[in-house]
């Protein structure tokens, strides 16, 4: 533990691992986008007695429904994803449902046009990458002062890209296994994810400069991997009192806010650990030149 930055390649070797495992599964199964990504509807119901998903899933198959997602909220209403439906429609089928399983509330039905879908997939590809340039921007400024800014900014960067692809294959393989889609609450997951990992990275790189400039060791890998001890019971403390939170919202708001909190506790996962291995780890080897000591661990392997 007291020599993590020597480990580097081992921690490299792992998130690569993590990283391929999720581009296969984005080949395999892609993701699958919700009603903010593609034109559709979300009719929300309550039946008065008890019905299964699986029994409305097949009485809307019967209906000619035959691609329609079915999903529980926490409060036991139904979330049926559909094709666009108009309101002579949405009727026809409320009434078809009441005759098959009685009488039923609507809570809520919203419809989305493809023009619509298609510019808020857009702009949230925009907002992503407006923040991540950004940030790149921003850390190369913040320590400017130091021999090599632009290595902080783009470790940085780097990071949080591995952070939002370990999100996107996971969801990727949810969606293969059990049908989840993406929304607009996980684009805001993944801003919050980017968000909180940097504020980690920059915690290790900013005991990095304190050090450096205090001139504790001559080894720039001394100074790194001094700087990680520092940092990372605190890193360690923070992240798991935010999972805990995460995880009560997903315990008691359920389906409601489903994306937001499983991304949510993936990136601050994965987060918590590139913050503290790999920004860290490819700023050392950065800074070394010895790009090829990474490649050790896929060499035995």
């Amino acid at each position: 533990m007291n020599k993590i930055i020597q480990h580097r390649p081992l921690f490299i070797f792992i998130s690569a691992l993590i990283i391929l495992a999720g581009l296969a599964s984005l080949l395999i199964f892609g993701l699958k986008p919700g009603i903010d990504f593609s034109s559709g509807s979300i009719l929300t119901i309550k039946f008065d007695q008890t019905v299964s998903v699986d029994e409305l899933t097949q009485e809307l198959r019967s209906l000619g429904q035959s691609e329609a997602i079915v999903q529980v909220t926490g409060d036991g209403d139904f979330l049926i994803r559909t094709s666009e439906l108009d309101i002579s429609q949405k009727v026809t089928l409320e009434t078809a449902l009441e005759e098959a399983f009685g009488n039923l509330t609507e809570r809520g039905f919203e419809n989305v046009d493809p023009l619509i879908a298609k510019q808020t997939t857009q702009m949230a590809l925009i907002a992503i990458g407006a923040a991540l340039v950004g940030i790149l921007l921003y850390v190369t400024w913040a320590f400017r002062r130091m021999p090599k800014p632009f290595h902080y900014g783009t470790c940085a960067v780097i990071a949080l890209f591995h952070d939002a692809l370990v999100v996107l294959g996971i969801f990727a393989l949810l969606a293969g296994i059990f049908g989840w889609e993406i929304n607009l609450m996980f684009v805001i997951g993944i801003m919050a994810v980017i968000g909180y990992s940097i504020n980690n990275t920059v915690v290790v790189f900013d005991r990095i400069r304190e050090n450096q400039l205090k001139g504790i060791h001559p080894s720039f890998d001394v100074v790194v991997n001094q700087s990680i001890m520092e940092t990372i019971v605190r890193s360690i403390n923070s992240s798991f009192t935010v999972i805990i939170t995460v995880v009560a919202l997903m315990l008691f708001l359920g389906a409601s806010i489903q994306n937001l909190s499983v991304v949510l506790l993936i990136g601050l996962i994965a987060g918590t650990y590139d913050s503290l291995f790999v920004a860290p780890s490819l700023l050392v080897t950065w800074e070394n030149g010895d790009w090829g000591k990474l490649l050790k661990p896929f060499k035995r392997a």
